[in-house]
């Protein structure tokens, strides 16, 4: 994407089902969790660079061992420093008197992350600032094991303040008003409550160590999980570690956030992506399978597992944005629908280059883009099968002869050229422009001046001022005679509250072209409007989305003309064209991933539309803060 954005976080979860010395027997290494969760992290590290977290939890350790083990960092190149810093653990090991690798007793009562359940984290962080107090898991302590909870997620809520409220009204008093402290303290006094009642049924009957253990065997870790979660609007993939050694990993109803998982006879994974599990065992996709929304993944102290719903199920939401941008590309699902989110644009581009094939060049805006790059050619190489077979079978006129015509081939360059080193936070306001403008580069000299149409394909386009600062710009010296920006995504009009940073509504390049349209046609009175039936409506807990009227004045190409206006820098010689995907080839191209809440507004949970309105209400009364 040409103009990155911080996006969903990821979560990477290993349940060892057999003791530890199980492992150091057969692998010849008390290492082989921390290297398979090293690989799945590694592997997700598109998905988090603000932080990362690791924790470890070691079952059946004596009293007075620390069985809770956790790093984290916001330092660069964090998953490489984390286990790191686990590898140190065991050199230093090495020091101890009575050292012995092979003794998983001896590891376990001697030093840190030797434990059989793990977690680890990758933070990008949508909101607040990027400090080590920010980053996952999040641990809440106590002296019982089974009332420690750590906790990571990826996920963001959008009734912060309603959750917040309830914690007070159970009598808590919160330290931070955060969505992942209140989230963990929630779900952190639903199991003291869980703790209490199996003390209670057993009080004055056995001795309280003999109660402990009870605990950790009976409790209903799914009654916990439903009274936490009832309240929760938001998108979300959680994991829970707790103390004596259960876990569990809760999706949302919406299955907005993903979540999937692997189950052998040795070990319980959990990722949020296929490609990271597939990587560190080396298992057959479809021997991965995802959580299902509304679910929980329950793993017991024992090593035994259920899944069992928390949240009844709604309507299928997943993330499209996955498909598009976030997951890595190579998982052979995403990789097939990015491919197909670029063929299905062939019949608009062949419009915009008037089927001008012989003086039009093909490129993309590195890197992300180029798998809908090599789609949109296929689609290209169907269309001139297509011609030929009309001209050759169905004898069909044309002005090229057969030779010509079945030696013809799109032109394909690579014109655009991400400079990484170039850094433009040095720069000040005044002179910012500049070092954007010289981010990305281009290659000379391979097009047809004046003669050439020039079409580059992005991901998305979000606030275009990447497109109108830099490429643009940069393309234009190339003098060719147009030039066509196509976006692999539909346009972005509406703010994301379940996880991608996209809270403020005017910085949207689909939104500005709204307004501007609103303004030419004398039709701002439809925002005031809009503006008041907000306010008229503000504590509506089942508002409708009242910014989707709005675009509705207009159609899907009127606004799309308009932000070709919009990005077009001044002075550029060339034709410009700009070109969205449509939100029905979307669909087409991502059946299984239909949230596309941020392309049409349609938010899976009310939450979502007090969302947008909050957001359209800061724009009009000007107010530079997050609507969430």
């Amino acid at each position: 994407m040409s103009e990155p954005i911080k996006h969903e976080c990821g979560i990477a979860h290993i349940r060892l089902r057999k003791p530890l010395q199980y492992y150091i027997d057969k692998y010849g290494t008390a290492k082989y969790a921390v290297s398979k969760l090293y690989v799945m992290m590694q592997k997700q590290s598109n998905r988090g660079q603000d932080g990362v977290g690791v924790a470890n939890i070691k079952i059946g350790v004596e009293p007075g061992k620390r069985y809770i083990s956790r790093y984290r960092t916001i330092n660069q190149q964090p998953v490489d420093e984390i286990f790191g810093k686990i590898a140190k653990k065991f050199e230093k090991a090495k020091k101890k008197s009575g050292y012995n690798k092979k003794d998983a007793d001896w590891l376990k009562s001697n030093m840190g992350f030797t434990g059989e359940v793990w977690l680890g984290h990758l933070r990008y962080g949508t909101h607040g600032k990027n400090s080590i107090e920010s980053c996952h898991p999040f641990l809440r302590q106590n002296n019982w094991r089974s009332r420690n909870l750590v906790m990571a997620g990826n996920f963001n809520m959008t009734n912060v303040d309603e959750l917040f409220d309830l914690l007070l009204k159970l009598g808590q008093h919160p330290k931070e008003k955060t969505d992942t402290v209140t989230v963990m303290e929630k779900i952190g006094h639903f199991i003291d409550e869980e703790n209490q009642r199996i003390f209670d049924k057993y009080n004055n009957k056995k001795e309280n160590s003999e109660i402990t253990e009870l605990i950790e065997d009976e409790m209903d870790l799914q009654r916990v999980l439903k009274r936490s979660f009832k309240d929760f609007d938001g998108g979300y993939a959680m994991v829970g570690l707790l103390g004596h050694g259960a876990s569990f990993v809760v999706r949302d109803p919406n299955g907005i956030r993903p979540a999937y998982k692997y189950i052998d006879d040795e070990v319980i994974v959990v990722a949020s992506e296929k490609q990271a599990i597939k990587a560190a065992f080396n298992v057959n996709y479809d021997e991965i399978d995802e959580i299902n929304p509304g679910n929980a993944l329950i793993v017991h102290k024992n090593g035994n597992y259920e899944e069992v719903v928390v949240r009844k199920a709604k309507e299928l939401k997943a993330c499209s944005f996955e498909r598009i941008y976030f997951s890595r590309g190579n998982d052979p699902e995403i990789y097939q629908e990015r491919k197909m989110l670029g063929k299905l644009l062939v019949p608009q581009i062949l419009k915009a280059i008037n089927f001008d094939l012989k003086n039009t060049v093909f490129s993309y805006i590195p890197n992300s883009a180029e798998v809908s790059f090599l789609g949109m050619m296929q689609g290209l190489d169907e269309y001139l099968m297509k011609k030929q077979k009309e001209v050759i079978i169905d004898k069909k006129p044309s002005l090229d002869d057969i030779d010509q015509m079945l030696s013809f081939r799109p032109r394909v360059e690579k014109l655009v050229i991400k400079d990484a080193k170039l850094r433009t936070f040095i720069a000040d306001d005044s002179s910012r422009d500049d070092l954007v403008a010289n981010v990305y580069d281009t290659t000379y000299e391979v097009i047809k001046k004046g003669v050439d149409t020039l079409v580059v394909i992005d991901d998305s386009i979000v606030r275009g001022t990447t497109l109108e600062k830099s490429i643009l710009k940069m393309l234009d010296k190339l003098e060719p005679k147009k030039i066509v920006v196509v976006s692999s995504a539909p346009q972005i009009r509406y703010p994301d509250c379940y996880g991608i940073d996209m809270s403020k509504i005017r910085e949207f390049v689909a939104f500005r072209a709204m307004l501007s349209l609103m303004k030419e046609r004398f039709k701002e009175n439809k925002l005031d409007e809009a503006y008041h039936q907000v306010l008229a409506n503000v504590d509506s807990k089942d508002q409708p989305n009242y910014v989707q009227q709005l675009y509705n004045e207009f159609t899907y190409d009127e606004v799309s003309s308009k932000i070709t206006e919009i990005v077009r820098p001044d002075g550029l010689k060339a034709e410009l064209e700009v070109i969205y995907q449509t939100v029905e080839n979307l669909h087409e191209a991502c059946p299984k991933n239909l949230g596309d809440w941020y392309f049409t507004g349609d938010y899976p949970t009310p939450g979502g539309m007090r969302v947008v309105n909050k957001a359209f209400v800061n724009f009009m009364e000007g107010k530079e803060v997050r609507a969430y």
